[in-house]
């Protein structure tokens, strides 16, 4: 098929490039000349492991072209994917402006049947809001399809070539079979193709979203119980874990989600629920557990050092929001960094692929530094902030080296066993253990 993806963002480049791996002819459309530029030239625009490859690769064959140009493709295209931002508003609310104006610009380029399809996160009703703007400027067939996305950054490839369903919002016979032969070739294995009206497949992102972060809170929340009763969160965690009806993933505690999607949505979908006369009480109390969780770390590193920061020198291990991407958005790290430098601290980071978009936005009110170990000389404490699998198994004797008598470490994720590595000499405070 010949498909336009609208927008090369983090899912709108993933879901072109992974749709021209199956041999479709997909060009992705932007404003951003020099990101079109940039990715004309190869110049992958985000990290995710193993895009660049399938990117390269496809680029080379032709499958896979760029443009600011959606009136010289457009014609030609079966299947328009809508894959803009969705930022949350003051209020919560997702803004639809970018989904709006390019529905009306496809509405005045339309001259005859294409499928539109809703790739962003959008709240319940958007599809019905994207066709009355369509049709502003284009009275002839044309559907208007919600295919929400399940992508998790640092594992979307796999995510979104091996996908457990594909949900499908449409009513229509005509774009159920279009949509059908496109995603044949991704679940061969038997996983669903899901078809359900609009409504229920923009609402079942933001269920599923929802539902995740709520485990994550509810762990968080179990976390605080274990430090005042003397339990340990890594033995509830399995035990919980282990019981088929929950499942074991979401159920790590730490410093709080983060992330493009889950602060987002959650904000969006209590936004809809006031909207429509419902007070979505667990979801309110997930947000607000969220946030207490993510300045619970610093309340301990205060308590340490008797509420006294000021002339201290830090050191960050891991700045993204999750490890395995370079994405920053909503990242707990942010809060930390914020935090101790108001209370006159200095810091020094290291991650391995976000270190770019911090500079970006702290510039010199922080060090960088080239590695790991560089970072933690002569600090005062360590606090680990995102479990990048390098962190886990560290050199413990450059450790020591580096930090001298000073070791003492914040542990935000609970990457080492406690006895072990207090035998090594740390201090060690971490979530939910003794």
């Amino acid at each position: 098929m010949n498909i336009v993806v609208v927008g090369t963002g983090y899912v709108g480049l993933v879901t072109g490039t992974c749709l021209a791996e199956t041999g479709n002819k997909v060009t992705c459309i932007d404003i951003d000349k020099s990101k079109i530029n940039k990715l004309s030239g190869g110049a992958i625009t985000i990290y995710e492991p193993g895009l660049e490859e399938i990117f390269l690769r496809n680029l080379k064959a032709g499958r896979l072209v760029f443009s600011t140009n959606l009136e010289d493709v457009i014609s030609g295209a079966t299947i328009i994917f809508l894959a803009l931002p969705t930022p949350p508003g003051a209020d919560g609310s997702a803004d639809l402006k970018f989904i709006l104006e390019v529905s009306l610009k496809v509405g005045k380029l339309l001259t005859d049947y294409k499928i539109i399809v809703n790739k962003s996160t959008v709240p319940v009703g958007t599809a019905d809001k994207v066709r009355v703007a369509i049709s502003e400027n284009y009275s002839g067939l044309f559907d208007v399809v919600s295919n929400p996305e399940f992508l998790r950054e640092g594992v979307a490839v796999d995510d979104f070539m091996k996908p457990d369903r594909i949900v499908i919002g449409t009513t229509s016979e005509r774009a159920k079979k279009i949509m059908s032969e496109l995603y044949s070739p991704f679940v061969r294995q038997g996983n669903p193709i899901l078809f359900m009206d609009e409504r229920s497949s923009e609402l079942t992102k933001y269920a599923s979203n929802s539902f995740l972060a709520t485990k994550i809170s509810f762990m968080n929340e179990i976390s605080q119980i274990c430090e005042r009763v003397g339990a340990n969160v890594d033995l509830v965690r399995l035990g919980v874990g282990s019981d088929e009806r929950i499942g074991k993933s979401f159920l790590f505690p730490g410093i709080g989600y983060g992330g493009s999607c889950f602060p987002k949505d959650i904000k969006a979908l209590i936004k809809s629920s006031d909207e429509v006369g419902y007070d979505f009480i667990i979801l309110k109390a997930v947000e607000r557990v969220n946030i207490f969780q993510r300045k619970y770390l610093i309340e301990k590193v205060k308590s340490y050092f008797k509420d006294d920061l000021k002339g201290k020198h830090f050191a960050i291990w891991g700045l993204s929001f999750k490890p395995n991407t370079d994405d920053i958005r909503e990242a707990p790290a942010l809060t930390i960094i914020e935090e101790l430098l108001s209370l006159g601290a200095s810091i020094c980071v290291y991650d391995p692929e976000a270190m770019a978009n911090v500079k970006n936005k702290f510039g010199n009110r922080v060090l960088y530094a080239d590695n790991q170990y560089k970072a933690i000389v002569d600090v005062d404490a360590l606090i680990i902030a995102t479990e990048w699998h390098e962190f886990r198994t560290p050199n413990f004797d450059l450790m020591i080296k580096s930090m001298g008598e000073k070791r003492v470490i914040f542990d935000g994720r609970n990457l080492f066993e406690v006895e072990a590595i207090q035998k090594l000499g740390f201090t060690y405070i971490s979530i939910g253990r003794k």
